[in-house]
């Protein structure tokens, strides 16, 4: 599969931006956070885990993209399909950027209004301080009004393959789990094996993986592993946001260590169930709370639950949340994960997680769905 994108994806989408911002009289569009500057350039690097220096990208309301970066990306932006790119020598505390900025500002704006995403999930990815120097010289700031977020909800084909890329990397993975997995082997020690699956299967990196193991399932699946032992009889549960070409998969599996406790079996029954009556309300006009509800009401699960899933692409969430009060009308192209979970005692609960695209004629599976019993492993 081919890495990256055509230069055509990205002028579409550029086309599609300037179009929304001539309607709403922007002047232009101010990007500083990884998934948004990538989105529109192709500019894929980890560099970002680096603090120390602030990027930008203007989209002007006409004519292409312009990149204000620290010079040491100007290689790597140059191998994508921009071509103005303007550099300055970073980090440089008296003027990071800010001068050369604000004069490509001007330059594009011409005193009209700027827009930044400013909607949920969103942050501003510079000092405080430099964002009023630019405010301080005469550029009107506002919000985008939705408009990056609402191109990036709907993904292309060559987008949604990149996802089924990474799925069925991870899909891989977890099936040789009973590598990694057995009684009396250290949760931390089945943490780094699996990412090493992971890496195996093809993965380009893997920034997130989480999940729990106990009798009946897990307390919480978001602390770090430690050197707590799997036992017999044990439900382990891993989750992985796993990234192929700078997309992420997102969807866990769980299984039996060495025997399956019969209520553990039932809840796994329960989840599966409600997975798939997500999968049959996540039709194209339905509203992310019809799904969440058909979810619920397989589990018997209140709102103190929150969500039931979320978007997914160039971020391991991004966007939609299944819960009741996400009234965002799913469209052909929208790729989510589908996550009930169950209580099983007081205290412990399992969830279960798969990933699909919303299509015309309804909903089209991405992860290999999990079917049948709970798996055992570890015998």
């Amino acid at each position: 599969m081919m890495r990256g994108f055509s230069e055509a994806e990205y002028r579409a989408r550029v086309d599609r931006a300037q179009a929304a911002m001539e309607r709403l009289g922007l002047a232009a569009l101010l990007l500083t956070t990884e998934p948004d500057i990538r989105y529109f350039t192709g500019f894929l690097t980890r560099f970002w885990e680096s603090p120390s220096r602030p990027w930008f990208v203007i989209l002007p309301m006409a004519g292409e993209p312009i990149a204000v970066i620290p010079s040491i990306g100007a290689a790597l932006m140059g191998r994508t399909w921009l071509r103005d790119i303007r550099t300055w020598a970073a980090p440089n505390p008296a003027d990071d950027g800010v001068s050369l900025l604000g004069k490509a500002l001007h330059e594009v704006a011409r005193g009209g209004k700027v827009g930044i995403p400013s909607g949920p999930e969103t942050h501003l990815r510079m000092p405080l301080a430099d964002f009023g120097r630019l405010q301080a010289v005469g550029i009107d700031f506002g919000d985008d009004d939705g408009i990056v977020a609402r191109l990036r909800a709907v993904k292309s084909e060559d987008e949604i393959a990149k996802i089924a890329q990474s799925c069925a990397i991870a899909g891989r993975a977890f099936e040789r789990m009973g590598e990694v997995a057995r009684p009396g082997v250290a949760m931390e020690e089945v943490f780094r094996g699996f990412q090493r699956l992971l890496l195996e299967e093809g993965a380009d990196w893997v920034p997130y993986v989480a999940g729990g193991a106990g009798p009946l399932g897990y307390s919480d699946v978001i602390s770090p592993a430690d050197e707590t032992p799997l036992a017999e009889g044990d439900v382990l549960m891993l989750d992985t946001g796993a990234v192929w070409d700078g997309y992420f998969c997102d969807f866990d599996r769980n299984f039996a260590i060495g025997t399956a406790n019969p209520r553990a079996e039932a809840a796994w029954s329960h989840l599966i169930e409600a997975t798939l009556a997500g999968e049959a309300a996540a039709q194209p006009g339905a509203r992310a709370r019809d799904v969440w509800a058909a979810m619920a009401r397989v589990v018997g699960t209140g709102e103190t639950a929150g969500r039931l899933g979320h978007g997914l692409g160039m971020q391991l969430t991004e966007g939609l949340s299944l819960s009741a009060r996400d009234d965002t009308e799913l469209q052909p192209g929208m790729v989510i994960t589908l996550e009930p979970g169950i209580e099983t005692a007081e205290g412990v609960f399992m969830v279960h997680e798969e990933n699909i695209v919303i299509r015309a004629d309804g909903p089209q599976r991405l992860s290999p769905f999990a079917s049948g019993p709970l798996p055992v492993i570890g015998r």
